[in-house]
């Protein structure tokens, strides 16, 4: 089961010669166009940019690295409040 959300680099050639390659193995299920609330990645970088860039000024490029990573590295803590769940639903 393949699961593809319409981006345009999915529709090129040489991503439609692999699809029909593996059609027989494989079941691909298109989300609908503009539908980013389906794809659970999407989410996840909201969630990043809330916590590590949004309403900050940083001084360097080094500065939003370090914290970018600081959220990055909160994901991978089980146990951590800040840590974004992909089980969450939404309406």
């Amino acid at each position: 089961m393949l699961v593809m959300d319409n981006a345009s680099y999915h529709h090129s050639q040489a991503s439609e010669a692999l699809l029909a390659f593996f059609e027989t193995r494989s079941t691909v299920f298109w989300l609908p166009p503009y539908c980013s609330d389906l794809n659970p990645i999407e989410r996840y970088w909201r969630h990043l940019k809330e916590k590590a860039c949004a309403n900050r000024l940083f001084k360097t490029i080094d500065e939003m690295i370090d914290s970018v990573d600081k959220v990055l590295t909160i994901q991978n803590e089980i146990a951590h409040s800040d840590r974004f769940l992909f089980t969450k639903t939404f309406c």
